[in-house]
């Protein structure tokens, strides 16, 4: 049995592995249209490989995917992330699970995750084709045929592993055999802020805030950086991949709402200012900060909120009090545009899903061919999740059911 691996990623390798676990008989070739293989695994986490995470529930796991969480829900029945963990480590590779959830190889390095990777496909005879792009798929009786360059090849079984598009005619060559095609918009994207002041407070990160973007439903909580550009970290990456086509459609043009001391609302803060009034009131406002904000935020805070340097806690008055719990729970910052790291895209759109049988991964419109990873309609939320999906699809799709 011939089967061809198009794309030489996560999912493309863990399918080829799994292909010879399965069929030890199988000839299995990768094709990388580059020079480079597992690219995304090399760069991923800064370099660390964050190989997925440590929730174990999979309804909770699923959540974490703003598309195809009823998908992997079922997908997950058969390779979750309790898998990935026996899978690597059973294979040379020891993980460590950190306070956030997400997993990582004990050697801090994602070269670990690619030296297995390599040293099972060589024991296994998976052959890998650098810079060969597939320019065309077509139906043969009971197989497949690629034209790669000027040249005809028929396979039995195909697996497509190209990873996400970011652009729709970068699915075409699927699209012509009558897949719908999904159009892709980019997720996991920071918020660019040309305009506000706060950007000078780059560097600082608030552990739980809680982030909103006007005029929608959008909501997330958890750390948030501040970056010379705009905002980052996790609880703008979830609310971008949550929000990736109202943003999109919006021209990652809308204002966002910060809430600073994350779930507490106005009126608990509003309390918590005047208990630090009576109990402090002959302090200054800047030498005494609620809630533990670093000092350059609570600065920062006094100024917008117009306090004068010597501005005593007594001398706050009931305007001062309304401003100051404004500024802490919903405090606005215009964003205008996004910024993505491209070595780490993302992105949501793809093959959609109602083309795909779960439980092969194969295709419902064209007999033997496979997809796993991004090249579906399938993408998740920083943490590890786009890592597992990939295992997952992969690891089902490999099976060639």
């Amino acid at each position: 049995m011939k089967v061809a691996v198009i794309g030489g990623g996560a999912a493309g390798f863990f399918a080829a592995i799994r292909v010879k676990e399965v069929h030890p008989e199988a000839d299995v070739t990768i094709f990388e249209k580059s020079k480079k293989i597992l690219a995304k695994v090399k760069v991923s986490g800064g370099g660390r490989c964050n190989v997925t995470n440590s929730e174990t529930n999979i309804k909770t796991l699923a959540q974490a995917y703003p598309r195809g969480e009823k998908f992997l829900r079922k997908a997950f029945g058969k390779f979750n992330t309790a898998h990935t963990i026996e899978w690597f480590e059973s294979r040379g590779v020891p993980l460590v699970t950190q306070s956030d959830s997400c997993i990582f190889p004990e050697s801090q390095d994602s070269q670990s995750v690619i030296d297995c990777f390599l040293m099972i496909a060589s024991k296994q005879d998976v052959k890998i084709e650098f810079s060969t792009t597939i320019r065309s798929i077509s139906e043969n009786d009971n197989s497949l045929t690629l034209t790669i360059g000027e040249d005809s090849h028929l396979f039995d079984k195909v697996i497509v592993a190209t990873g996400g598009s970011p652009k729709r005619s970068g699915l075409e060559w699927l699209e012509s055999l009558g897949h719908s095609i999904i159009d892709p918009v980019p997720s996991l994207f920071t918020f660019n802020m040309p305009d506000e002041a706060i950007t000078s407070l780059m560097g600082i990160v608030v552990e739980n805030a809680l982030v909103s973007v006007q005029r929608t439903k959008l909501k997330s909580s958890g750390p948030l950086l501040i970056t010379h550009w705009g905002m980052s970290g996790p609880a703008i990456l979830i609310l971008s991949a949550f929000g990736a086509r109202i943003l999109s459609e919006r021209n990652y043009s809308c204002v966002a709402q910060v809430n600073w001391v994350g779930e507490l609302n106005s009126e608990l803060v509003k309390q918590e200012i005047e208990k630090i009034i009576n109990d402090n009131p002959n302090k200054l406002v800047a030498n005494y900060r609620p809630y533990a904000l670093q000092d350059r935020l609570w600065q920062y805070f006094i100024t917008k909120c117009e306090f004068p340097k010597d501005h005593r806690w007594s001398n706050l008055g009931r305007k001062g009090i309304n401003k100051l719990v404004n500024c802490l729970t919903n405090d606005t910052y215009e964003v205008s545009g996004k910024t993505t790291f491209k070595e780490e895209f993302v992105t949501c759109g793809g093959i959609s899903l109602d083309d795909i049988d779960v439980k092969t991964m194969q295709s419902k419109v064209t007999p033997n061919l496979y997809f796993c990873g991004e090249v579906m309609d399938i993408d998740g939320i920083t943490g590890g999740y786009n890592f597992q999906a990939a295992w997952t699809t992969g690891y089902i799709a490999g099976e060639l059911g």
